[in-house]
């Protein structure tokens, strides 16, 4: 048969998995012999064979770039990543964090990748804590609830059951709750809660642009919303953000530039931010006004 390189990957990862052992053996040789250039683009595709993420996760997972090409696959099963958590890179670890919903579901990936010497100093925490068996207490959410839930019947409930719920079960509720349950997990004490909370596909905009203008949440989820490129596409969450002086101050310099006229002369007069930015808003708002009267 005359195939592409890439098929030829994949036919023979198939065939390394047939009944016939002879078939078997030659199909294995082939491939462990295969460009790599066109075993990464067999990986890459979408709709790759199972058989070929488990052949590259048990010969070649520690080859460069293949545990990062299976990773940022979503038709590689979280099994299979396994196997190559130890040779992923730390942009991959992050990928994988940055999609919590199945990674949540995987103990034995998370527990494969807590020991990863590529990750950082967060990533390792927050799979930590994904992996806790510990229970909060119901002091730990008593705030967040009594704000989000005005019915005290519902209130002591929902805060029972909260007590009762490990880090990956919040998670989860974080990314298929309603409403009222992301009102009340973003002021959560653990931050990967607060992260799937951002990453659920049921948030709102509006929701969103109220968590922006909350001064009563962390810098970090803050910092989560300001750096998110969808979110910052919402002039209304990067209003929020710039005018709540918890807002890291880093983050707002940034995002300075990004601030509409109007804005930024309410920015250079306010009280209610840091110094460092109130300046800086009044010194863009001169040289953009001398930038007009020179064009007029």
């Amino acid at each position: 048969m005359s195939l592409a390189p890439a098929e030829r990957a994949e036919a023979l990862a198939i065939l390394s998995t047939d009944g016939d052992a002879l078939i078997r053996e030659r199909a294995t040789n082939a491939l462990l012999f295969h460009p790599m250039e066109s075993m990464l683009m067999a990986l890459a595709q979408p709709d790759a064979a199972p058989q070929l993420f488990a052949f590259c996760a048990a010969h070649w997972g520690d080859k460069p770039r293949v545990a990062d090409t299976m990773a940022n696959n979503p038709a590689c099963m979280l099994e299979q990543l396994r196997v190559v958590a130890q040779h992923l890179s730390t942009a991959a670890v992050q990928h994988l964090l940055d999609n919590l919903d199945p990674l949540s579901l995987a103990p034995g990936l998370m527990a494969a990748l807590v020991t990863s010497s590529s990750l950082t100093a967060e990533q390792r925490s927050e799979l930590q804590d994904l992996l806790k068996e510990e229970t909060e207490p119901e002091s730990a959410f008593v705030d967040a609830v009594a704000e989000a839930v005005p019915d005290g019947a519902k209130r002591i409930t929902l805060l029972q059951r909260l007590s009762k719920m490990r880090v990956v079960e919040r998670v989860q509720m974080a990314l298929k709750g309603g409403r009222e349950e992301r009102v009340l997990l973003i002021k959560d004490p653990c931050k990967v809660v607060q992260r799937a909370v951002l990453q659920s596909p049921r948030i709102t905009d509006q929701e969103v642009e109220s968590f922006a203008a909350m001064t009563i949440l962390s810098e970090e989820v803050l910092r989560m919303i300001a750096t998110s490129r969808v979110h910052r596409k919402n002039y209304n969450v990067v209003h929020g953000i710039m005018f709540n002086p918890k807002a890291p101050l880093d983050v707002t310099l940034h995002m300075l530039t990004s601030v509409n006229p109007i804005d930024l002369k309410q920015l250079a007069k306010s009280r209610n931010i840091p110094e460092t930015l109130r300046t800086s808003a009044a010194r863009l708002l001169l040289q953009r006004n001398q930038a007009q009267a020179s064009r007029d």
